[in-house]
C-alpha cells in the first residue's frame, strides 16, 4: 500500500517507526510545523520530522488543509490509505476521501471513552484503572470512526501521564502493524462506536494547574501525575508557589485543615487534604530545577 503518515509527537514516532518496518510504502509525511521551544526559543522540529528526514521520506507541514493547493499536492501522492497518529490538526471531509482505503487513526484511549486531545493525560487525571490505545477508521466527527481494534493496558499506582504515554507508544505502534496488516488482506473488522458511552478528554490548559487541597487525597495525586510533564500541578507552600512533580499518599494521624502543613521528613512535605494527606516528593521552585522535597526545605527552612 501507498501510505501518507501524519503526527507530529514522539508517540507518533514510534508508530510512523513501525511502519517503515512493513513492505508498505511511506509515500509522505505530514507533521505540524517547527515550533519554538526552550528559553532561546529555537524553531525545533517534532519528532515525526526528524525520524522521517533521517529515512529520507518527503516531509510537508502545511498550515491549514483548506487552502486548495495544499490538497492537490497531498492527492498527487495518491495514497491508498492514510495514517494519523497524534498529528494535532483536523483533516477536513475532502482530505478523508483522498485515499480508497480510507484514513485511520490511532488513539491513545479505549474509544469512545476519552475523545479528544489528551485522552492520555485524562485517564491519569480521572485515575482510571486501565486505559488503552484504539485502531480506528476517521470520520468528520472528532473520534468518532468505527473502531478496528482496541488494546488494553492497567495504569501503575504512581505512573504519569509521561510516563504512561512512553508505555502506550510501543502498543499503539504494535496495533497500527496489525492494523495494516488486515487493511491489507481486507480482513478489517469495523466496529460502531455507542456514542451514549462516549467522554471527552480536552485540551490541557494551566487552568488545571492549582491545587485545591479541599480535594481528595487520591484526586489530588491524581492531578500531580496527570498534570506531569505539561503543565504540572502547582501549589502555594510557605508563601513560595512550587510545581508539583512527585507525590505519594500519606497517612494522616488525625483531623487538620485542608493545605495544612504536618511534617517534614527525610521523604518529603506532608501536606493534609479534604480526606487525609499526601507526602510531596519531588517539587520545582520558581527559577529552579526540579528536586527532592527534602533536599529543598533542609536548604530553604519552612514552617509546619
Amino acid at each position: 500500500m501507498r501510505i501518507v503518515f501524519m503526527g507530529t509527537p514522539a508517540f507518533a514516532a514510534a508508530c510512523l517507526s513501525a511502519v517503515l518496518e512493513t513492505e508498505h510504502s511511506v509515500v509522505g509525511v505530514y507533521t505540524k510545523p517547527d515550533t519554538p521551544k526552550n528559553r532561546g526559543m529555537k524553531l525545533l522540529p517534532s519528532e515525526v520530522k526528524t525520524l522521517a528526514l533521517a529515512h529520507g521520506l518527503p516531509v510537508y507541514q502545511p498550515m491549514t488543509f483548506r487552502d486548495d493547493a495544499v490538497y492537490e499536492s497531498l492527492k498527487a501522492l495518491a495514497p491508498d490509505l492514510i495514517v494519523a497518529v497524534a498529528y494535532g490538526k483536523i483533516l477536513p471531509q475532502r482530505v478523508l476521501d483522498i485515499p480508497p482505503l480510507g484514513c485511520v487513526n490511532i488513539h491513545g484511549s479505549v474509544l469512545p471513552a476519552l475523545r479528544g486531545s489528551a485522552p492520555v493525560q485524562w485517564a491519569v487525571l480521572q485515575d482510571l484503572p486501565e486505559t488503552g490505545v484504539t485502531a480506528m477508521y476517521m470520520s468528520a466527527g472528532m473520534d468518532e470512526g468505527d473502531i478496528i481494534d482496541v488494546r488494553t493496558t492497567p495504569i501503575e499506582e504512581n505512573e504519569t501521564a509521561g510516563e504512561l504515554m512512553e508505555r502506550l507508544a510501543p502498543i499503539g505502534a504494535a496495533l497500527l502493524k496489525d492494523t495494516l496488516t488486515a487493511i491489507s488482506a481486507g480482513t478489517a473488522s469495523r466496529r460502531p462506536q455507542d456514542p451514549a458511552l462516549a467522554t471527552y478528554a480536552p485540551m490541557l490548559t494551566k487552568e488545571l494547574s492549582p491545587v485545591d487541597w479541599s480535594r481528595p487525597a487520591r484526586a489530588i495525586l491524581a492531578q500531580i501525575r496527570g498534570l506531569n510533564p505539561w503543565p504540572a500541578a502547582t501549589a502555594v507552600l510557605g508563601g513560595t508557589e512550587f510545581k508539583l512533580w512527585e507525590a505519594r499518599s500519606w497517612p494522616a494521624s488525625g483531623p487538620a485543615a485542608p493545605g495544612t502543613l504536618l511534617e517534614l521528613n527525610k521523604k518529603g512535605l506532608a501536606v493534609a487534604c479534604g480526606d487525609g494527606a499526601i507526602l510531596l516528593t519531588r517539587l520545582q521552585a520558581p527559577g529552579g530545577k526540579p528536586m527532592p522535597a527534602a533536599d529543598y526545605f533542609r536548604g530553604h527552612p519552612i514552617k509546619i
